[in-house]
């Protein structure tokens, strides 16, 4: 190591995070961007790192890519405006009931597609509905700010809802059913406590009455701008609407299922994910006529970037030490017994994911795990304890998370304003309480069904 290496890189890190909660208005992979070519130039992370860091996330990033891909195919082919006429006719003019469905169509969107995927069609969905219904700013935030926390939580029971699972799920050698096993009514029940908690939070100020919309209120002749539908009605008639978008259904959660199939026959989950996603785009370019260079628009870059680039910085401290730190800390803890294992890791995750982003946070973590020598029992429940702190722990700030990130810049771009302060008033009640119940439940239930 040269003399400038660990300062600058701890420096570069401070830098980073500092500017994002001092400026949280600026595009977050800005000082993330520059903070990784600081650690670059500082030398603790190599050319040779990069390559490492790229096959790491690599397929985790090409199944993020097909999901952004799937999100805007079916905004193409009007599911967004459909499922919104939906949610208020189900919704019968209770802002209550609204509430329920709209945090079930998170969760079971999530479960299908991914946490991230989401995120990129259901509040473009409660986005056109809460503002067809006439609710002011003020009105929305219960129903976005829920969506939004249930949308990625619900990424913790199976592994392929979240890229970051798939990430860890490589490094730990730990199969798609294990995980599911082991987590899924840990995780299912923890997200039951998280619903009703944001009821408690939001019950006062939900609206009672809602405007009662006929069926056909939301049709393409209400979508904004250049939505491709407008002019291509008769290609998918009113008749056969609910028909159409069922099999879209279908389709989506066939590709969901190919991924369990995929990963049972050792089949890359990425590869898998990208063909289901050019089989819909091939769809929709055979009814819509729609290229796929509108996909090069549409993409968050700046956030991809962002992942990569907080990958290199929290890469360049695990290269000066940090990760032997957490070793020689956690191992002695984690050790002790299960439920140490699994709050202290849960716990953790949290803190981390806050402060790095949730991406690298549980990079670092897993690999810190690995390098334990803990028995196997030991290892899974606290990889699985990171993933809760990764998956809901790091909720507590916007930037804990790539879905909550991309759901800021979707309201940014539809003019919804949400600070946060607004976010951290809900957070700050939910997400601890939420975290901790799962970490304990998880102890349990692993003791209990081993």
């Amino acid at each position: 190591m040269n003399d400038l290496m660990v300062p600058l890189t701890i420096i570069s890190f401070l830098f980073t995070i500092a500017f994002i909660f001092w400026r949280p208005h600026v595009n977050e992979a800005i000082p993330a961007t520059v903070g990784a070519i600081i650690v670059l130039l500082s030398g603790s992370v190599t050319l040779a790192d990069l390559g490492i860091i790229t096959e790491t996330i690599g397929g985790a990033a090409v199944t993020i890519m097909a999901t952004i891909v799937m999100a805007i195919v079916l905004e193409s082919f009007g599911f967004f405006h459909w499922a919104a006429e939906n949610l208020a006719i189900k919704a019968k003019g209770s802002g209550i009931r609204l509430f329920w469905y709209t945090n079930l169509l998170c969760f079971l969107m999530t479960l299908f597609v991914n946490n991230d995927g989401s995120i990129l069609i259901t509040t473009p969905i409660l986005l056109l509905l809460l503002h067809y219904l006439g609710l002011k700013n003020q009105q929305k935030i219960p129903y976005l700010i829920s969506g939004a926390l249930i949308a990625t939580a619900s990424s913790a029971p199976i592994g392929v809802s979240n890229i970051v699972n798939l990430i860890a799920l490589k490094i730990v050698d730990m199969d798609l059913y294990m995980h599911t096993a082991m987590m899924f009514v840990p995780a299912t029940l923890g997200l039951l406590l998280l619903t009703t908690l944001l009821f408690l939070t939001f019950y006062r100020v939900l609206p009672r009455e809602l405007p009662g919309p006929t069926p056909g209120y939301w049709n393409f002749s209400h979508a904004s701008g250049n939505h491709p539908l407008k002019d291509k009605q008769p290609l998918i008639s009113s008749e056969n609407r609910t028909r159409f978008m069922r099999n879209i259904l279908i389709f989506v959660f066939a590709v969901r299922i190919s991924l369990f199939v995929a990963s049972y026959f050792h089949f890359p989950v990425p590869l898998a994910a990208v063909i289901g996603s050019a089989l819909l785009l091939g769809w929709r370019w055979y009814y819509l006529k729609i290229t796929p260079e509108d996909m090069i628009k549409k993409t968050p870059w700046n956030i991809l970037v962002f992942a990569f680039s907080m990958y290199v910085i929290i890469y360049g401290l695990n290269n000066i030490g940090l990760t032997d730190m957490l070793i020689q800390f956690l191992q002695p803890i984690v050790s002790g017994s299960l439920l140490h294992a699994s709050v202290l890791m849960g716990g953790l995750l949290s803190v981390l994911s806050n402060l790095f982003n949730n991406h690298p946070a549980l990079m670092v973590g897993t690999l810190a795990l690995t390098n334990m020598d803990l028995d196997p029992l030991t290892l899974k429940i606290s990889y699985l304890a990171s993933v809760i702190g990764s998956d809901m722990g790091s909720l507590l700030l916007p930037i804990g998370t790539l879905a909550t990130l991309m759901w800021m810049h979707i309201l940014k771009r539809n003019k919804v304003k949400i600070s946060w302060g607004d976010y951290l008033k809900v957070t700050y009640a939910v997400i601890p309480i939420t975290v901790v119940f799962t970490l304990v439940v998880l102890a349990y239930w692993v003791i209990w069904i081993f």
